[in-house]
């Protein structure tokens, strides 16, 4: 049941905010109140409008209707320096900081103080190293951010606000990039800031995170309020349902039993950096085989290598009983091994280039096997496989304008028209909502339904449980124990993970 909480005396309160571009309505009226000292959710599926009534928060875009007020008092930023100045911030997903400066030099970038007309570096350094320590980020303000781990630079985005006196902080999709660990790290630090009064809308796909860091939830769906939870403790099933407007029986799809025929095989494999070493495993036609591990267990280091993307030191790999030596990505992708990779963006996709041309890259033999490739024989490819994946767009339609899911299934209908012997899928639903989560899933029991060889490497545990007949856990670059379906759960899992 759904229960509307009172009005915030204090903090931040948001009625009626709508959004049009045009004719088009993408946010109507919707309510949402965040108190100081409290973590309110926001959920919805990608377009559901959680982007538009974040950016209208943050100042970065103007509302078409509807009110706001901060601490009691009229709120409306024209720009994201405005709520900053309130003490508004908003920490993308995908975190904007100068590779090549230093940490210092990030959390002041554009605001550098000065002293006697030079830059004040000395102060820099102190009011950073302040707020690193309020996150308990022990680590020097001299290091360059290009050096620092994925958590560490969520860090430095969060400090950069705190040191404008940020009272609440929009965080969307905190834990993407995040292993298990740094997702505890970051916990506790929300947690340290609470009690210090800060307030927080949390984004997340993630839903088991939500009963863990979340005060109240708000879900919306199709740009409208559709769930208001005065607690957090509210069963999954029930918060998918109000997402996606229907009723969700089952997340994960039926997993088919593998038939005896070993399609890969590796052994001994190692690593020249040891970010893995003395890996070995198999793989069977029609098996879905899950790599578990935290963050820097070698999980990514290890499927790229066995893809030809980076060197191999030590050990065999082999492909229905003949030996392969991956000296390029070619080399693995002539063998029948294909690999989504963790990044789409910007290693699945061209971004600026259209749905039909990302879907025909690599796949031209096919496409034109005279060697003479017509526009007309691309958008037949391609739209052919439009079909076939669920894509929402047509041929024409420029592939960054898709949402992630539909990004997800694009680099994954690419791949899968090389007709492979072995697809692996490198944090295949990272940034992905509910709906179209599910939809890969469906997408990867297929794959294994049709008797490739599926591995599947995730940061979410349930994710890997879910998918997999069995499960090799990964830790310091080590095999830590292979377990059957019946045998992987939670606790078999971390407990090698964290070994």
């Amino acid at each position: 049941m759904n229960e509307i909480p009172e009005p915030a005396a204090v903090g931040l309160s948001v009625r009626g905010a709508s959004k049009r571009y045009g004719p088009v309505t993408v946010l109507e009226g919707v309510d949402i109140d965040v108190r100081p000292g409290e973590v309110v959710a926001l959920l919805g599926e990608n377009g559901a409008g959680k982007s538009t009534i974040s950016s209208i928060i943050a100042g970065l875009i103007q509302p078409s209707a509807g009110t706001m007020s901060w601490n009691g008092e009229p709120y409306a930023p024209a720009s994201p320096a405005d709520a900053l100045a309130r003490g508004i911030g908003l920490i993308h997903q995908e975190m904007r900081l100068l590779p090549d400066l230093t940490i210092a030099e990030n959390v002041f970038v554009g605001r550098q103080p000065t002293k006697s007309g030079r830059i004040d570096r000395a102060y820099m350094a102190k009011r950073a190293a302040e707020q690193l320590h309020r996150l308990g980020l022990d680590v020097s303000t001299s290091t360059l951010v290009r050096n620092l781990r994925v958590a560490a630079q969520q860090q430095v985005e969060i400090a950069k606000a705190l040191t404008l006196d940020a009272k609440l902080l929009i965080l969307d999709e905190p834990t993407a990039a995040l292993g298990g660990e740094e997702t505890d790290h970051l916990f506790e630090q929300i947690e340290r800031l609470k009690k210090e009064g800060m307030g927080f809308v949390y984004i997340s796909h993630r839903l088991d995170e939500i009963a863990r860091i979340a005060d109240r939830v708000v879900v919306l769906r199709d740009g409208r309020l559709v769930g208001t939870y005065a607690t957090a403790q509210v069963p999954v099933k029930t918060l998918v349902e109000a997402m996606v407007g229907r009723s969700v029986e089952r997340m994960f799809p039926a997993v088919t039993t593998p038939a005896d025929r070993e399609v890969l095989r590796v052994e001994g494999l190692g690593a020249p950096d040891k970010s893995f070493q003395d890996i070995s495993f198999n793989v069977h036609a029609g098996e879905v085989f899950g790599i578990a591990g935290i963050v820097g267990a070698g999980r990514t280091e290890l499927v790229r290598a066995i893809a030809g993307a980076d060197p191999i030191a030590a050990g065999t790999i082999t492909i229905d009983g003949k030996p392969l030596s991956p000296r390029s990505p070619a080399d693995s992708l002539t063998a029948g091994i294909v690999l989504v990779p963790e990044d789409r963006k910007d290693q699945g996709l061209i971004l600026e280039h259209t749905i039909g041309d990302n879907i025909a890259l690599g796949n031209y033999p096919r496409i034109a096997p005279s060697g003479f490739v017509t526009p007309s024989a691309v958008r037949s490819y391609a739209n052919q496989n439009i079909k076939r994946f669920g894509v929402k767009g047509s041929a024409g339609q420029p592939v960054g304008h898709l949402s992630g899911g539909n990004q997800q299934k694009v680099v994954l209908a690419k791949c899968i028209s090389r007709r492979p012997k072995v697809v692996i899928l490198d944090e295949p639903t990272r940034g992905i909502d509910v709906g179209a989560r599910a939809q890969i899933y469906e997408v990867i029991a297929d794959l294994a339904h049709q008797g490739l060889a599926v591995i599947v490497v995730s940061s979410d545990l349930d994710e890997v449980l879910g998918l997999s007949n069995r499960v090799m856990v990964l830790s310091r670059g080590l095999n830590r124990g292979i377990l059957d379906r019946n045998q992987a759960n939670r606790v078999s899992v971390m407990e090698r993970a964290t070994l």
